[in-house]
């Protein structure tokens, strides 16, 4: 049973408890992230004078989908969700979407980079006092990790490609300690893996936390995102209702371990996995270089489950282009008002960035394939919202134009309406294992991994359930670590 390594450095985690008291910091626990019910009032009661972005140590509690919409002074509610409607998806199934706006930074990747991080702070595997912490991404993985360390008072290293959004570089030099540019766009993966070799080799005191193979990615998405996921099923399935499967853009491949956690609870549903078209290394074992930001690509993550994943999807970047400016553009909402979309559900359209559209897509071409009916429940995640993306929409007028009423007719009925089935694989037991294999010459060539491990992640029974049954142990080295620091004792 493969587990993430909870060895204690009795030096590094003594350090961490003095940085803690000194600045001012409680972490919550896994549990509180699932179920903010659990987080202390007097907590909350603090929140409510702080904002969602605010560089205060307790918008660490504020790291859970159930955050009251608001920018400043929330407390609590529901898991943040839409339903997408039948004018935009043009399918019968109802396609529900969890919103990763209402986190701070504005995407939920802030989650991803807790779990990575605070394992290896509460174990002093991490020594804040004098080691940095990097985190290299195709975008907003390290700006999470950027915001998760300067709340928990770490010094950081954001690494991404050159190519990505303005609004991404602007907010990083604001927050974290240093922010490495390296070649390329979202396609880049490599290069930044690359980075990361060149750092470790210099002698510099760091941690790299790399979201692609860090299994504290998947335990936080596999727990709090999927249970925020089965409290959406329970409140919306009904009677009646089916829950057919889960689509996602893989990315680093964390929030697809959410379909572990639903499978265990509905077995016949389905994990669909998509990726862009124009870089199809799942599908075709192909790569290329795409526009589709937030889903890093031309390799598989070593944390994605590939063994349970049920079909896999490539999604034209030229559609997600177009709808984003079909969603954000007057003449665009204008046209989707006269087509029958509401103004409520126009209102929303602003929480859809890009990996959110393509997560989109790849639900309308699921429930075209298995021929869905409004029984049916499709679920996916708004990663992020186009509050990260304004400048692209003006690239795009300065590269193709103003978005006019024909462009929007076309959006609408060519990348809307007309999503088929094309570039769409249901896999068989080889499929999946071709999938994985490729795992090999990123991970064990290249990465270091070990060749054992990577037949043990397909082989083994127990491997990824040991990752999924570490909560508990987590959640006691928090209370634990909290408890030595001195704080939370005020607020019980």
């Amino acid at each position: 049973m493969a587990k993430i390594d909870l060895l204690i450095n009795k030096d590094g985690r003594k350090n961490a408890i003095e940085r803690f008291r000194a600045q001012n910091i409680i972490l919550p626990t896994f549990n509180q992230q699932i179920n903010p019910d659990l987080v202390p009032e007097k907590i909350k009661a603090e929140l409510a004078g702080i904002g969602l972005w605010d560089l205060h140590p307790r918008n660490l509690f504020r790291i859970t989908w159930k955050n009251q919409p608001k920018a400043h002074g929330g407390n609590y509610g529901k898991a943040n969700y839409i339903e997408i409607p039948k004018s935009i998806t043009g399918v019968d199934a109802r396609i529900l979407v969890l919103v990763g706006k209402w986190f701070p930074t504005g995407a939920h990747k802030v989650g991803a980079a807790y779990g990575c991080l605070v394992p290896r702070l509460v174990t002093g595997q991490f020594d804040p006092t004098y080691q940095k912490a990097v985190w290299p991404s195709t975008g907003n993985y390290c700006r999470g990790g950027a915001y998760d360390s300067a709340l928990m008072a770490c010094q950081s290293i954001a690494i991404l490609p050159e190519g990505m959004s303005k609004e991404r570089f602007e907010w990083l030099n604001k927050i974290a300690s240093q922010v490495i540019a390296t070649p390329g766009t979202e396609s880049n993966v490599k290069e930044i893996f690359d980075k990361c070799w060149e750092l470790r080799a210099s002698g510099e005191p760091l941690v790299i936390f790399n979201q692609f193979e860090e299994f504290g990615n998947y335990l936080w998405h596999y727990n709090v995102t999927g249970h925020a996921m089965l409290d959406v099923l329970e409140a919306e399935l009904g009677v009646n209702g089916n829950f057919a499967g889960v689509c996602l853009t893989t990315g680093s491949a964390g929030t697809i371990a959410t379909g572990d956690l639903l499978k265990q609870k509905y077995p016949t549903s389905k994990v669909i996995a998509s990726e862009a078209l124009q870089c199809p290394t799942l599908l075709n074992n192909g790569f290329g270089a795409h526009r589709i930001e937030g889903i890093g690509d031309k390799h598989v993550p070593w944390i994605h489950n590939v063994k349970n994943t049920d079909l896999v999807a490539a999604i034209d970047d030229n559609s997600v282009v177009r709808i984003s400016r079909l969603f954000n553009e007057p003449e665009g909402q204008k046209y989707l008002a006269k087509k029958g979309v509401s103004a409520e559900d126009i209102a929303n359209l602003n929480l859809f960035g890009f990996s959110g559209i393509a997560n989109m897509l790849t639900a309308i071409k699921f429930a075209k394939y298995y021929d869905l009916t409004d029984n049916d429940v499709v679920l996916s995640v708004l990663t992020d919202s186009m509050e990260l993306y304004g400048t692209r929409i003006e690239e795009y007028r300065e590269e193709f134009g103003e978005f006019t009423a024909y462009d929007a007719a076309e959006a609408y009925a060519g990348d809307l309406m007309s999503e088929s089935t094309d570039h769409l694989q249901e896999l068989t037991y080889q499929d999946r294992k071709r999938i994985h294999n490729l795992k090999y010459y990123t991970w064990v060539e290249q990465q270091g991994r070990t060749y054992q491990e990577i037949m043990d992640q397909w082989y083994d029974a127990d491997y990824w359930t040991g990752f999924q049954s570490q909560i508990t142990e987590m959640d006691e080295l928090i209370d634990e670590f909290n408890h030595e620091v001195g704080l939370i004792q005020n607020y019980l």
